[in-house]
């Protein structure tokens, strides 16, 4: 997602950005997103040695095991079929006069679906994990103190029965049960604001701090975006600290300020991948080591960012950002999505297609689940109309679209790790 803001009295600095609640929106644009890192080459290159010593070339990913990433190489094109690579499997959301929404999807679990509508009303659809049919409304929207004022992600914790809204403008998360009722809420800890959050184990959820956005520019102080935090209070159990020397945010400010939300943490089974924008290193965390994974090469001018999107166990898909921007049209952030062939060793422009439906690509670089489902994408019910008038959809999904009519809810499309052999 990219946000534009309107400036509302002169900025000469990154030190005197305003806080999110303090900028005054007056667009969107949608953008497929999530991170990667940047800080000097010569101290991410030190950083690499101390814990890869003896491995050889740094930069050779068949020596250590780091895949390196030429943001400006012109790599060459592969097509994929999504079913090759992941389990696909199709869930129709429920339409009644209650169960109508737009389907924007906040978590998948083993029992439940969780979503919302993209426009603010408070409205939590809770659909079964198997059939898609709904369970119940909860809307807690308000100006209570059990109550939150808007939605900006949530997560599903199924162990607990419970479910945590986060709510970005209050910087507080609100924990209800999975009736609505409302258990506790903590806020976002120290002046924290958190932009991601995943369930870590069951008593702790991980998450990123996007606040450090607005000190771009400035030194890193030894600040620490990841964290590990409490599900009872919102404590820091633990930092996750990421080597860096100056901040480096996916954020533009000259006509306006335009920023690029970015997913910094993405599941792969038990472990996780963190990205930070301001360091040319994306790191694995196994438990409670971190160790390097993939490093970019470094970009001026503009500056090419990397973010990671689905991870498969042969197939790593990726996607650079050009930090460029716009203000009279309202694009920008250019991006290119490549993947990394782990058998190959080698990086190419990639094009997901789906088999059961005709020449449709399939965005590999956003909405990220947990430790069993790699990702998951929507398809409105209006397109698979459309698409089955054309005779463009076969096998299940072809059989889903024949029951919907255009104003249904949309079919989830989640897509599984493969059973390994």
């Amino acid at each position: 997602m990219t946000q534009i803001y309107r400036k509302e009295r002169n900025l000469s600095n990154a030190q005197r950005l305003p806080t999110p609640q303090k900028l005054v929106i007056f667009a969107h644009t949608t953008i497929k997103t999530r991170n990667i890192m940047k800080g000097k080459k010569i101290i991410a290159s030190v950083f690499l040695m101390a814990l890869c010593a003896g491995c050889g070339n740094s930069h050779q990913e068949k020596e250590t095991g780091i895949i390196t990433v030429d943001v400006h190489a012109d790599y060459p094109e592969k097509k994929l079929i999504l079913q090759d690579i992941l389990e696909v499997e199709y869930i129709p959301l429920e339409t009644n006069d209650e169960f109508i929404t737009q389907g924007y999807v906040l978590d998948i679990g083993d029992r439940y679906i969780l979503a919302k509508n993209r426009t603010p009303d408070g409205d939590i659809f809770l659909f079964d994990r198997q059939t898609g049919k709904g369970i119940r409304k909860i809307n807690r929207k308000g100006q209570g103190a059990e109550e939150y004022t808007s939605i900006y992600r949530i997560v599903l914790d199924e162990a607990n029965d419970e479910m945590f809204v986060n709510c970005m403008p209050m910087r507080k998360i609100f924990v209800y049960d999975l009736e609505g009722r409302f258990k506790r809420c903590f806020n976002h800890a120290d002046s924290a604001s958190y932009s991601v959050l995943f369930n870590y184990d069951r008593e702790h959820l991980i998450s990123y701090d996007m606040s450090i956005y607005y000190k771009e520019g400035m030194p890193s102080e030894g600040r620490s975006s990841h964290a590990i935090i409490s599900k009872q209070d919102g404590s820091v159990t633990r930092k996750i600290p990421i080597p860096f020397e100056i901040v480096k945010a996916p954020l533009i400010q000259k006509e306006g300020i335009a920023i690029n939300t970015i997913q910094s943490i993405v599941p792969w089974h038990d472990k996780f991948l963190l990205i930070e924008t301001s360091t040319d290193t994306v790191y694995l965390s196994e438990g409670n080591t971190i160790r390097p994974f993939l490093v970019k090469t470094a970009s001026e001018d503009p500056q090419i960012l990397l973010t990671m999107g689905t991870m498969t166990d042969r197939y790593y898909f990726l996607q650079t950002i050009k930090k460029e921007f716009d203000f009279t049209t309202g694009n920008g952030f250019p991006k290119t999505d490549l993947m990394y062939d782990t058998e190959e060793k080698a990086l190419y422009r990639a094009t997901v297609f789906n088999a059961d439906y005709d020449k449709h690509e399939v965005n590999m670089n956003s909405n990220p689940v947990n430790g069993t489902i790699a990702a998951f994408n929507i398809l409105t019910a209006d397109q698979l109309v459309e698409a089955y008038e054309k005779d463009e959809l076969k096998g299940p999904l072809k059989d889903i679209a024949a029951q919907l009519d255009e104003d249904a809810n949309p079919v989830l499309v989640v897509m599984k790790y493969k059973a390994k052999k």
